[in-house]
């Protein structure tokens, strides 16, 4: 009688604790945060090369493209880090190995243009970088398993291919 009464008391509890174990999402991977890591400084770049924008040129579909860029990867930054604090991850990876240092887009002498061919080249830099940060996404997409990350990733790349797709065509 005790024998089948403590098995009725630990065989529930053993078999909810199991579900519970397999029913418990795992909230992030070593991808989510090499995404997440990686994304910001890239972003960050870019809010960088939006920011001179209307400086350099009167080109309004430039400028637009810029502003545009620079109001959906800040809050994309500030979430980014949000998850990393979530996560207890650092900001700063502290190894890069797993990026592709190439994805930054080195941007010379742009500063020193204006005008159309100020817009060449701006739009050569961030077709470039736009590129980089779709491969980033497309990594997340294939190798992340949060879903709010990878979710993200897929707005970056989505996002990102209509814009280089924009600025290909005003490139001619």
């Amino acid at each position: 009688m005790t024998r089948k009464f403590l098995a009725g008391l630990v065989l529930p509890a053993v078999t909810a604790l199991a579900l519970a174990g397999c029913s418990t999402p795992v909230s992030h991977t070593d991808a989510d945060v090499t995404f997440a890591q990686g994304m910001i400084p890239h972003h960050e770049q870019a809010v960088r090369m939006a920011a001179p924008v209307p400086r350099h040129t009167a080109n309004a579909q430039v400028i637009a493209l810029a502003d545009g860029i620079a109001k959906a990867q800040q809050p994309e930054i500030d979430q980014l880090r949000a998850w990393l604090k979530e996560w207890g991850a650092s900001s700063m990876p502290s190894s890069m190995s797993g990026m592709d240092h190439g994805a930054m887009t080195d941007t010379g002498d742009i500063d020193t243009l204006r005008d159309a061919a100020y817009d060449r080249e701006w739009l050569r830099l961030m077709v470039e970088h736009h590129r980089g940060a779709i491969d980033m996404a497309r990594v997340e997409l294939a190798q992340g398993t949060n879903a709010d990350a990878k979710a993200m990733a897929q707005r970056i790349a989505d996002t990102q291919q209509a814009e280089v797709d924009k600025m290909t065509s005003l490139l001619g």
